[in-house]
């Protein structure tokens, strides 16, 4: 941990120049755009430039460069206190920058910049955030019999897979629950997405949609031989909205159907009705769907990979909870102190949106552990999260899986984990970025953990790439099932 907390240290740090270097116009972005996808990869092409410059701050190029961005300068802050800059809303903007130093088309959501792209200041990021406040609201009570539902089909998928094959792939399963119980939130919880135009093709609608708009972000993962070939597909024009346009119009149509209750709601609110829509099928599509895709696969690769050990204490703990409890309540879940550190270890540790942007509103200093840096008005600021979160001046062995993290005075050290475009000590409101639905999504990592758990003694699994860049693709190779379930 940190040998002295930055408050103590801040009017000490010396101001420093910000290190690093753009390169030469268009080349330069393109060297680092290389580096970044083929020749280092991701985290050796931040790892390296922090030995590079003796910075956890320092100036670098971002995907997806020329021609795509306009401008992929950025000011990188990899450790975990210059890393809150980006929460502080009155010192920088969020406008266009979710998806980094590009901004896909607004014919993929209807022509509206949906409320991800907002910035705090603009007017309709209030409206639109406080109506998803009240909207998670009004289904808290449904939050956890919803997902225990949609839970249970996917459990007896895993289990009549795993004694057919010996083995069974997580992700399949878990990607119709997450889009059921997403569907099944927004539209009412006795709707069915198979009983509409979508049928069972909903999780792959969505991933086509994504896909195409964070095109530029990804690779396929092709032998070297490919790498200029694709480097020069994905990231020379951004793919046009038409190529999913038939696909994004049945995905309007049933959810301007199915939605209709919670559309009504949004009127109420005084939004119009058909933005309203276009709104409801990013948050339910990009935000909770693509949230919930890489989620519960994560969760499962760090929990199952921990080991036997972690396993016990974790079976003991929820079936000792939940026989005095009397079942799986809100209340019951607050009990389970090591299950709620395990999520945040989580959380911590792979992070489902590992990056984060925004533009300096003013001129201003950003902190680190050991120096300060001056930051021009218009500057883009660059957060690459896995590295805040796992800075070893806060995180004692920041690298491992620890479970018991967050258990007993490890709770002070939730501050630093920012999974949720916010500290998890904080709160989502109208007035910040902070995800909507993050007291939610902890919530379900609990709940799907005493699903698991209840269940099964122990597991063990492989790891690998998911297909869709999202998350990581787990598959359990054997799965122990509890005697007493």
């Amino acid at each position: 941990m940190a040998s002295s907390s930055p408050s103590d240290t801040s009017s000490k740090l010396p101001l420093k120049p910000i290190p690093g270097s753009y390169g030469l116009r268009f080349f330069g972005a393109i060297s680092d755009r290389h580096d970044y996808f083929y020749r280092q990869g991701r985290d050796k092409f931040f790892s390296s430039r922090i030995q590079k410059y003796k910075s956890t701050v320092f100036r670098t190029n971002m995907p997806p460069g020329p021609f795509i961005s306009s401008d992929p300068r950025v000011i990188a802050v990899l450790d975990a206190i210059s890393f809150q800059i980006l929460f502080d809303n009155s010192k920088v903007e969020k406008r266009n920058v979710l998806d980094g130093t590009f901004m896909p088309s607004t014919e993929f959501t209807g022509g509206y910049r949906v409320c991800a792209f907002l910035d705090t200041s603009e007017p309709s990021h209030a409206l639109f955030k406080s109506f998803y406040l009240h909207l998670l609201a009004s289904q808290h009570h449904n939050f956890i019999p919803l997902f225990r539902d949609c839970a249970s089909e996917l459990f007896a998928g895993l289990d009549d897979k795993v004694s057919e094959n010996g083995k069974v792939s997580l992700n399949t399963f878990s990607d119709k629950m997450s889009f059921d119980f997403v569907f099944r939130l927004l539209c009412g919880s006795n709707s069915d997405p198979k009983n509409t135009e979508l049928g069972s093709d909903g999780p792959k609608l969505f991933e086509k949609w994504l896909g195409v708009q964070l095109a530029p972000l990804a690779t396929a993962g092709l032998p070297k031989i490919f790498d200029y070939v694709e480097d020069f597909f994905l990231r020379t024009l951004p793919f046009p909205a038409c190529i999913v346009k038939s696909d994004y119009k049945k995905l309007y149509d049933v959810f301007s159907t199915a939605a209709s209750a919670t559309l009504d709601e949004a009127e109420r609110f005084g939004l119009k009705r058909d933005e309203a829509c276009h709104n409801l099928i990013f948050m339910a599509g990009f935000n909770a769907y693509g949230g919930f895709k890489s989620q519960f696969p994560l969760l499962m690769k760090w929990v199952g990979s921990a080991g036997a050990g972690l396993h016990k204490e974790l079976a003991d703990e929820i079936r000792t909870v939940v026989k005095a409890e009397g079942g799986i309540t809100f209340a019951s879940l607050e009990k389970m102190t090591l299950t709620k550190s395990v999520v945040y270890e989580a959380l911590r540790i792979e992070p489902t949106v590992p990056y984060q942007y925004a533009k300096a509103r003013e001129d201003l200093v950003i902190q680190s552990h050991d120096a300060a840096f001056e930051v021009k008005k218009g500057e883009m600021i660059f957060g690459f999260q896995p590295f805040a979160t796992k800075d070893p001046w806060v995180f004692e062995n920041p690298e491992a899986f620890v479970g018991h993290r967050f258990v007993g005075e490890g709770e002070k050290l939730l501050k630093y984990v920012y999974w949720s475009n916010g500290r998890e000590t904080e709160e989502s409101s109208k007035d910040n970025k902070q995800c909507p639905a993050k007291n939610l999504v902890v919530l379900l990592c609990r709940v799907m953990l005493v699903e698991f758990f209840l269940r099964y003694d122990t597991c063990t699994v492989e790891v690998g790439k998911s297909s869709s860049n999202l998350g990581a693709s787990v598959t359990f190779t054997s799965l122990t099932k509890s005697s007493s379930h």
